[in-house]
Order: C-alpha cells, then structure tokens, then sequence
C-alpha cells in the first residue's frame, strides 16, 4: 500500500477524567522502525494500544493497514490482530506453560498444524531469537533475557507486518539489553516488518530507531531523526537525550 501504514489524526484519550493524549498524530510508513519517547506518563503504552485496538480514542481517528480501527467493534479487530502483534512490557509469558507451548500457543489458536509442522514452525521460531534446544524449560527458569526472547518469537507465531515493542528492555542489564536491540534489528532487515518501539531506553533508540516521536503534553511535538533531535529539536527532547546518554 502507498502512503504510510499506521496513522493517528487528532486522537484524544482521557481517563478518568485526566487527558492522556490530545490532538495527538503520528505517521508510520512500512518497514521503519519507530521509536516513541517521552516522559514517564506521557501516554506511550496508550498510544500503541490504541494502534492495536487495545483501547479505543475518545475522539480522532487511527487507521492501521488501510483499516479504520477507531470504526472497527472487537471481533472485526482480531483478524487485524494477526497482523500486527504486541510484545507487552513483561513479555506476559504463560507461567504454567513450556517454552515450546508459549510459542506456538498462537498458532493453535490461529491456524491449522499438524503435530510435526507445529514443531518446525516452534523450532523455526526459536532459532530466529538464538534459543534453540530450550523448549522444554518453564518461563522461571529462563533469565530475564530469555523471556524477553520467547516473547519475541511468539509474536512472530503469525508473521505479522507490524511488530508492537512496550518497554523491549526494561529490567534487563546492558548486555542482554543491546543484544534484545541487535533481535529488533535483525527482525526487521530479515522479515521486513514495521517495528514501534516505546522506551526510555536511549542507548536502544540510537541503536535501532531510523525516526524518532516524542510525546509531550498529549501531542507529539517532534517527529525526525536522532541527530536532528539532538541538534534542532524542542528543548524538552535535546534535554531527555542529554539525560539519557548521561546514564547510559
């Protein structure tokens, strides 16, 4: 399709009474890999909920893959689902379910495999994120990078266009968090997907991020490059990398 595959025009969402997002719009085109920023409580999770029909706006509109979410009840939205998949900040893991169950999870509940070809698909899956021969482990006893990892490749299950990244690296040390950055960036160039990234994460956003959207007030008062960011943006954003590199 032309033009770009996720939009928000003028979206505005509140709860309980207190504005989250205002007049907020955004463009994404396909196979980017988008970063958005912002101060703690700015409305980042709520913007990528809203992209994937998780939440729906108070007012404005969001079109996703040529679709009008905001118009959409919720069984239309679930072949739509399909296509663009959500990693949740915690990985939210099946605790009681082996690696290998998490993952195909989707895939029984989606699509029509045999026994065998469900085990190739699983193992195809748990290659493509380096963890191979681990299967048959539990979520707890996986390290925290790990889990990240299996909740990549199950977010995978249904080879989605668009991939939805809450918080990729939040908790995990610096290592197995460029290394979670090294994933995202591999999954892109190799299946040519859309990635969203929200984070507070900046070494992981000079890393992976082509663009960058910064959140602000409900709006998003920035939309470039990182270099750009760093050297013409608002105030606001130069001071957040500013910060971000500091403690990096």
């Amino acid at each position: 399709m032309t033009g770009p595959i996720i939009s928000l025009v003028s979206v505005d969402k509140a709860f309980a009474g207190h504005p989250v997002l205002t007049d907020a719009s955004l463009e994404i085109r396909a196979g980017e890999i988008v970063a958005i920023l912002g101060a703690s409580g700015s409305g980042k999770s709520v913007t990528l909920k809203t992209i994937n029909g998780l939440i729906v706006p108070d007012a404005g509109e969001i079109h996703v893959l040529g679709h009008a979410i905001h118009e959409l009840e919720e069984k239309e939205l679930n072949p739509l689902r399909r296509r663009v998949s959500y990693l949740f900040q915690g990985g939210a893991l099946f605790d009681s379910m082996t690696v290998f169950d998490n993952v195909a999870f989707p895939i029984r509940e989606h699509m029509r495999f045999g026994k065998e070809d469900l085990s190739i698909k699983v193992q195809a899956l748990l290659e493509m994120v380096q963890l191979q021969n681990l299967e048959h482990l539990h979520p707890s006893e996986l390290s925290g990078g790990m889990r990240k990892r299996v909740a990549v490749a199950r977010a995978l299950a249904l080879e989605p266009e668009i991939i939805l990244y809450d918080e990729p690296t939040t908790g995990l040390d610096p290592v197995t968090g460029e290394a979670i950055a090294n994933l995202i960036l591999d999954l892109n160039r190799r299946l040519g997907m859309t990635s969203v990234v929200v984070t507070h994460d900046i070494p992981l956003v000079m890393r992976v991020a082509e663009r960058i959207l910064f959140l602000e007030e409900g709006r998003f008062c920035y939309s470039g490059t990182i270099e750009n960011a760093r050297s013409e943006g608002p105030e606001t954003v130069k001071k957040f990398f500013e910060a971000g590199v500091s403690h990096a």
